[in-house]
């Protein structure tokens, strides 16, 4: 009996210890390492998607501000080549239309320049207006201001208008220069003067500036009358760039 109970007990403690024994087997351990590095690697993949999603999509809305920045600077290049084209010729359509032909003013149909023969302005030498020189500033300039205001582009474009003075080659080039200074102020002076009234006189006040440049585009070799002159020239403002 006891030998019988002996086994018993030797059976139930093989039982237990099948029972209790946890030890993986070698395939065991081999499986779940892999199902590990697996789940890393999908983990990392995953994050790794979600970063370059997101690298994308701020990409994207870099390149789509850029090309919204471009776009309006090639609006913006459009609208002062728009000027740059029109403008000479609307002043030049002004004033043959209002003032008629005349030989004493001429218009650059490329720049938009307007020059005066001082024969109309000043006598020879002199800076002090004619009575003619000033009739005829004050059938000019209405119109000439008339045409930069009428257009919101126009005034926006244009940043100066400069009144130059231009002498010829005779004389000494000190005094031509002082001269042609006179002349400008002259003119400038004139024009806001209460001798003249225009609708647009307090704008053009804030655009205009008076300039001497005495013989510096004069015909060296000779005294020609077509150097004496005042020309109104005006400025744009700086070109835009789609590079910058």
């Amino acid at each position: 009996m006891g030998g019988r109970f002996a086994y018993f007990f030797q059976v139930m403690n093989y039982f237990e210890e099948l029972e209790t024994d946890t030890t993986e087997t070698p395939e065991t351990g081999i499986w779940l390492s892999v199902g590990d590095l697996m789940s890393g690697l999908l983990m990392l993949f995953a994050l790794l998607f979600i970063t370059v999603q997101l690298q994308l999509q701020q990409k994207l809305s870099e390149v789509a501000k850029l090309e919204r920045e471009l776009e309006a600077k090639i609006a913006q290049l459009e609208r002062y080549q728009d000027v740059f084209d029109r403008l000479p010729l609307v002043i030049l359509t002004a004033i043959e239309s209002e003032l008629g032909g005349s030989d004493v003013v001429s218009v650059d149909p490329s720049t938009g320049e307007v020059s005066i023969r001082d024969r109309i302005l000043f006598d020879r030498g002199s800076a002090t207006l004619k009575s003619e020189g000033k009739q005829f500033l004050q059938e000019f300039i209405p119109i000439y201001s008339q045409v930069i205001f009428s257009n919101e582009e126009f005034d926006r474009q244009i940043t100066r208008i400069l009144i130059e003075g231009h002498t010829s080659s005779q004389g000494s080039e000190d005094s031509n220069l002082e001269l042609s200074l006179r002349r400008a102020l002259s003119v400038a002076n004139y024009i806001f003067s209460d001798e003249i009234s225009f609708t647009t006189k307090s704008n053009l006040k804030q655009k205009i500036l008076a300039a001497g440049r005495g013989e510096i585009e004069a015909d060296t070799n000779t005294d020609n009358p077509g150097d004496r002159k005042v020309v109104f020239r005006f400025q744009l403002r700086q070109q835009p760039s789609i590079a910058n």
